[in-house]
C-alpha cells in the first residue's frame, strides 16, 4: 500500500498522496474565453506548473507527473505546436532558479527525440541541473502516450528475453520497471471539466483516486489543489480488500 503523509491544516488532517498525476486541461478554452490566442493560455498554464510544483513540494508530495504534451498533440495547428516546443525553454529560463532553491528535481516521461534539438537540449539540461535535488520529483510527460509506453515496454522485455538477459517469469513490479513511469499513482486530477484519462498512465492508474475539477488549468492554484487533497483524504481506499 502506498505511503501517505499526514499534514495538519486549519481544517484538520490532510492525507497527502505520495504520487500525484495531473492532466493540465483547459489552457486553450481559458484563453478563448478572454479573447486571447491559445498560446496565452499555454503561457499562463506554465506559470501554474511553477505554482503547483512549489506547493506540492511544500506539502511533501514525492512525485508530481504533469501531462504536458501527448503523442496526439502533434495534430494541433502548426503554430500552436511550435509554441509548445518553445515553452520548456521559456519555463526553465524563468523558473530553474526557483526549482533549485526549493530542492525540486526535474525528470521527464516520453520520447523527446521527435522534438527540435533545441527543445531536447533545454529539457535534458534541466534534468541534469536538478538531478542531485532530493525534494519533489517534477516529472514532465512530454510526447507521451500510455499505449505507446506499454508497447515500448513489451518490446524491450521481449528483446531482453531473446538476448538471454531476462527469463519468462516476469512480475508486475518487474514489468513496471520497463515503463517511463514505474510508480503507481495515488491521485489523478484532471482540470477543466472533462472526465476521461486520454491515454495517460493506463498501467499506473489501476488503483488511483480520480478527481475531475471544472477549474481550467491556468486558474488552478494552491487552494484548488488543497480542495482536491481534502477530497482525497475523505476517500476510503481498500485496494480490492475489505477494511477491518
Amino acid at each position: 500500500m502506498p505511503e501517505q503523509i499526514s499534514t495538519a491544516t486549519d481544517t484538520g488532517i490532510l492525507q497527502v498522496p505520495e504520487t500525484i498525476a495531473i492532466i493540465m486541461d483547459g489552457n486553450g478554452r481559458w484563453a478563448k474565453k478572454r479573447g486571447l490566442p491559445r498560446t496565452a493560455g499555454h503561457k499562463k498554464g506554465a506559470d501554474t506548473i511553477h505554482t503547483i510544483g512549489l506547493e506540492a513540494n511544500r506539502l511533501g508530495v514525492k512525485k508530481l507527473i504533469l501531462y504536458a504534451f501527448s503523442t496526439e498533440n502533434w495534430k494541433r495547428p502548426e503554430d500552436e505546436v511550435g509554441y509548445l516546443c518553445k515553452l520548456p525553454g521559456l519555463f526553465f529560463d524563468r523558473y530553474i532558479r526557483d526549482l533549485m532553491n526549493n530542492n525540486i528535481r526535474v525528470t521527464f516521461a516520453g520520447e523527446l527525440e521527435r522534438f527540435p534539438e533545441s527543445t531536447q537540449k533545454v529539457i535534458r539540461k534541466a534534468v541534469q541541473q536538478t538531478e542531485a535535488n532530493t525534494g519533489l520529483e517534477l516529472c514532465i510527460a512530454i510526447n507521451y502516450g500510455s499505449r505507446r509506453e506499454l508497447l515500448l515496454a513489451a518490446r524491450q522485455y521481449a528483446a531482453d528475453v531473446q538476448a538471454g538477459t531476462r527469463d519468462n517469469d516476469l512480475t508486475e513490479e518487474e514489468f513496471a520497471d520497463y515503463l517511463f513511469v514505474p510508480e503507481n499513482v495515488d491521485l489523478l486530477i484532471r482540470t477543466s471539466g472533462e472526465e476521461r484519462i486520454s491515454n495517460f498512465l493506463l498501467w499506473q492508474l489501476a488503483y488511483s483516486e480520480l478527481i475531475f475539477t471544472p477549474t481550467a488549468w491556468p486558474d488552478f492554484d494552491e487552494n484548488r489543489l488543497r480542495e482536491c487533497l481534502e477530497e482525497f483524504s475523505r476517500r476510503d481506499r481498500r485496494f480490492g480488500g475489505i477494511k477491518a
